[in-house]
């Protein structure tokens, strides 16, 4: 993601094959990730402290979520997994013109539909709370309604972003596309300083949502000159004539479901969530932002990368199915290396996290304990969430949507019925706070999340005619080094308890980190071998 717009060749360049460098580009795209979900932390940060965790949060997390469905369906990484593999390779076999007229008609019928989404869902936005968020009642379902009108358009905006990002990626040009939300979180951070110390929390609510349509017009502009450049002359169609455009629409719905499906899985568990006490939609959305970071930084930075290069290596024969194993065995093991850590330190760590990042203003202990148990709930299905993604990628690569998609729903539906029982049945037969419903909603997402990762595994090794996977011993060496991480970590927290809580999360995360590192280099994990070596290179340069 360093490739700076100077950098990209003339619109009139073919593009120059490559075999490798998805490392490279994984980095890349974990840069650009980094940088935005960074902002995203300090967006969080503020809106927990001026919006807290009370009424109007619920109400506005609920109608970020409401126009989203538009933007899940339409765009995210469900645009990018139906046009890359079509579009990439018309690049790679030097079909340019071609290459371009499927931008184009993909663009035109994209800004259409994104369109005719926007209007219908501002028209409906009251039915679309009822069948949404049910259990609003009253001024709090009178907010969520004026904030998701709000929001609508912003949510087409973002879709036309997602276009910009299957282009710019199938071109090897990673980190524009996804550092370009740095433009929305800072546009919601300046609302937040601004209106924050001056308002109530319902004209707060208000201010941010106008703020977000304003960050996504920018971040759809930042890149824009770029993708013109790549793209020559860009001719805006409708036309559906080309069969590499049907092929794109093809792919899209089913697409849409399986690479959106932490998503729509969140969609329900905000139903569910609705009936649960004031504050659980946004204690939710708060650990989200913590939980996907790991998801973004480490899954999505591996799969987009890989996606175009197996896109363009998929052949029939016996090696070219030995080269894919093997590509994505590596890309296994690198997304287990560094979530593997995520996932231990959110669930033994999580309360100097959320303390760190959440805890102040109108967000304090009572609702940072609840976070975290909503957080270690989504920690127990983090891996299997992000080595998902470079599966389904793997499926798109040959252009098979059916099959990601069915088991995408067949999570939906086992998690629909875990979260049903585990938040409103379970606080009620435990005897504890019907609060920590909402840990139970993670925690059934985050079973049903592993149950779609064995489904996805044995469908890529029926392909691939191979086994595909983490090997045991890397595996057992990856989580009991965790393990002993966090509790060396745990017994540096008792030590500096009565420190600052940043100053705790920097000795207490730090620690963790280190010993992690060390121990994983001194089993023999290549992967942490290999971290050490990049590092030291780079610091003898």
């Amino acid at each position: 993601m360093t490739e700076s717009a100077v950098e990209q060749p003339a619109a009139t360049d073919a593009p120059t094959p490559r075999t490798g460098g998805s490392g490279l580009a994984a980095a890349l795209i974990a840069a650009g990730i980094l940088l935005s979900r960074l902002l995203g932390l300090v967006r969080q940060m503020f809106m927990a402290r001026y919006l807290g965790a009370g009424m109007a949060a619920d109400a506005f997390n609920a109608a970020f979520k409401i126009p989203n469905i538009l933007q899940n369906i339409m765009g995210e990484g469900a645009l990018s997994a139906s046009l890359i593999p079509v579009y990439a390779s018309l690049l790679g076999r030097g079909e340019r013109e071609e290459a371009d007229r499927v931008a184009g008609a993909v663009a035109g019928l994209l800004a259409l539909a994104s369109t005719v989404f926007v209007v219908a869902g501002v028209l409906l936005t009251p039915m679309l709370i009822a069948l949404i968020a049910p259990g609003f009642e009253g001024e709090k379902r009178a907010l969520t309604i004026h904030l998701t009108r709000i929001l609508f358009p912003g949510a087409g905006i973002f879709v036309l972003s997602a276009w910009c990002i299957g282009i710019l990626n199938s071109h090897r040009k990673f980190f524009l596309s996804y550092a370009a939300p740095v433009a929305w979180n800072v546009a919601m951070i300046a609302a937040l300083l601004w209106f924050g110390p001056r308002e109530t929390v319902p004209r707060i609510a208000v201010a941010l949502a106008w703020a977000s349509v304003a960050g996504a017009a920018l971040q759809f502009g930042v890149q824009l000159p770029t993708v013109f450049r790549l793209l020559g002359g860009l001719r805006v169609t409708l036309s559906t004539t080309s069969a590499n455009v049907r092929r794109v629409m093809k792919n899209f719905a089913p697409v849409a479901v399986s690479r959106g499906v932490v998503q729509i899985s969140s969609y329900v568990d905000q139903i569910i969530a609705s009936w649960l006490p004031n504050g659980a939609v946004a204690m939710i959305a708060y650990a989200s932002t913590l939980y996907v970071l790991p998801v973004s930084l480490f899954g999505m930075s591996v799969s987009a990368a890989e996606l175009p290069e197996l896109a363009r290596g998929v052949a029939p024969g016996d090696e070219a199915l030995g080269a894919i194993r093997d590509r994505v065995n590596t890309g296994l093991r690198r997304i287990a290396y560094f979530v593997v850590p995520s996932a231990v330190a959110f669930l033994l760590l999580g309360d100097v996290i959320v303390n760190a990042l959440l805890r102040s203003g109108r967000f304090g202990e009572v609702e940072s304990l609840f976070t975290w148990g909503i957080l270690a709930g989504s920690a127990v299905g983090l891996l299997a969430s992000t080595l998902a993604r470079l599966y389904s990628s793997t499926f798109y690569a040959f252009h098979d949507t059916r099959t990601p998609f069915r088991f995408a729903v067949a999570r939906i539906i086992l998690g629909t019925a875990l979260g049903v029982a585990a938040a409103l049945l379970g606080p009620r037969l435990l005897g504890v706070d019907p609060r920590w419903g909402a840990a139970g909603l993670t925690l059934a997402s985050s079973v049903a999340g592993w149950f779609e990762l064995t489904l996805l595994r044995r469908g890529i090794d029926r392909r691939l005619a191979g086994w595909t996977g983490i090997p045991g011993g890397i595996s057992l060496r990856l989580w009991g080094s965790a393990a002993l991480a966090a509790a060396a970590a745990n017994g540096v927290q008792l030590l500096v308890a009565d420190l600052h809580r940043w100053a705790v999360a920097v000795i207490v995360l730090g620690t963790f980190g280190a010993v992690y590192l060390a121990l994983t280099v001194m089993a023999g994990v290549p992967e942490a071998r290999g971290l050490v070596r990049r590092v030291a290179g780079r610091l003898r340069r």
